[in-house]
């Protein structure tokens, strides 16, 4: 087949082929400048450097927010688990668990004070949870930014014919608008979003949504809260629960792989009819595997610190490194996007071009940051993603934020952009 046949054209590919495209693309250009599908160099982490292409940098591109990974208690629970139960336990929960399963479950329902089931990740937590809650004659709405695994699982009853739309961003106005077109229509309408946003770390209106739910009998409220998880709310139950309890139309998702220092995911639920439901019928909760024993051992141990009046330590260091970071981000004048009080940052730069020099830039001068790019944001919409850990000196945060400060005229510079391009690009 020849260059010139159609069928090889730009214009004959599917919007789909296209964006896959794009992203693989996107995704070349990042891994080939070396600031992404990076392998560690490190025989040993510490949590705040590591080495890349022989080069040791400032990892500014952890969730593990409250830097708790190496915390002496969860190594010794890891450690006590594998001697205990081996490196795996290869069964289906619909046979048999071991019995750090029903510990952890126990302890996760005391942080949350709800009926609570564990998932090996919160994306196959979400692939049981919503073909299982949502009915046939249902409707879901979308918030635009939910995580893309609540928007995949999402797809999953749109396949069997559920009303499935997207709203714009945290816009509730839309979103009543939506209720009142849909109330007559559906049985349930749910509104699907994140407790804490992972591109710019802003937050659900929680107190508008619960306005919602006491004037709509009929919306149901469906949040991912891992973002949220741990360094926010009483005993780390998140971020949601930390602005209002629990309500009797919640279903709350939170993350074990961020502040929490072990992998997997919680589902909380209203009350102990759907969580057996989810449990009986949620589809991963068949025909996956387990959460293995070491990592039980991890969450256990890390629950249990919790619950204890250590983990407010950890919480307040985080805050001062939260407060600091905006206090520098003001002082230096950089296009900081959604403000928050999250430990989340967004350092808008607008066009891909800038943002692939600055990370560069940025990598040459010790610090590894995260660059959100299409599909992760709208293709003009790139930035330098940041968060923070309690890992972090305030001395690392103060150079990291200078570095950007000062390379960010030669990027834009070198790809004939500006500041006003940026102010721009994102509405300010």
């Amino acid at each position: 087949m020849s260059q010139s046949d159609p069928t090889t054209s730009t214009l004959s590919k599917t919007r789909h082929e296209q964006v896959l495209d794009t992203i693989d693309e996107v995704t070349n250009i990042s891994s080939n400048l070396g600031i992404a599908h990076l392998t560690l160099e490190d025989q040993e982490l510490d949590g705040r450097t590591m080495v890349v292409r022989g080069k040791e940098v400032v990892n500014f591109g952890s969730c593990s927010y409250l830097s708790l990974e190496k915390h002496p208690k969860l190594i010794e629970g890891v450690v006590d688990a594998v001697k205990r139960y081996g490196s795996q336990f290869s069964s289906s929960r619909a046979y048999a668990s071991v019995t750090l399963y029903e510990e952890a479950e126990r302890l996760m329902e005391e942080i949350f004070d709800r009926p609570a089931l564990l998932a090996p990740t919160v994306t196959l937590g979400h692939m049981s949870n919503i073909p299982t809650l949502v009915g046939d004659r249902d409707a879901v709405i979308l918030d635009l930014q939910v995580h893309a695994c609540v928007q995949t699982s999402a797809q999953l009853v749109k396949a069997r014919g559920v009303h499935v739309e997207v709203i714009r961003h945290n816009r509730m106005d839309i979103l009543e608008e939506r209720i009142l077109e849909l109330k007559d229509k559906f049985d349930k309408i749910w509104y699907m979003a994140d407790g804490v946003y992972s591109m710019y770390g802003d937050f659900l209106p929680i107190n508008e949504l619960y306005d919602l739910l006491d004037k709509y009998p009929q919306l149901q409220l469906y949040v991912d809260d891992a973002h949220g998880t741990g360094w926010a709310g009483k005993n780390g139950a998140g971020y949601v629960l930390s602005q209002k309890p629990f309500h009797e139309r919640l279903y709350l998702v939170a993350g074990l792989a961020k502040s929490f220092a072990a992998c997997g995911g919680v589902l909380v639920f209203p009350d102990e009819r759907l969580k057996r439901r989810v449990r009986n019928c949620g589809g991963t909760f068949i025909f996956s595997g387990p959460i293995q024993p070491p990592m039980l051992g991890a969450i256990i141990a890390s629950a249990k610190l919790h619950l204890s009046n250590e983990i407010k330590f950890y919480q307040q260091e985080l805050q001062k490194r939260i407060d600091y970071f905006v206090e520098t981000c003001k002082s230096l004048k950089l296009p900081l996007i959604g403000e928050s009080n999250s430990p989340i940052f967004f350092i808008g730069v607008g066009r891909p071009g800038v943002g692939y020099n600055m990370v560069t830039r940025i990598m040459n001068k010790g610090f590894y940051i995260n660059l959100s790019v299409f599909p992760s944001v709208p293709y003009k919409n790139t930035g330098l993603r940041i968060p923070l850990t309690v890992n972090h000196t305030f001395e690392d945060i103060y150079n990291l934020l200078q570095v950007i400060a000062d390379q960010l005229p030669y990027a834009l510079k070198d790809n004939d952009s500006s500041m006003e391009d940026i102010y721009k690009a994102f509405k300010i």
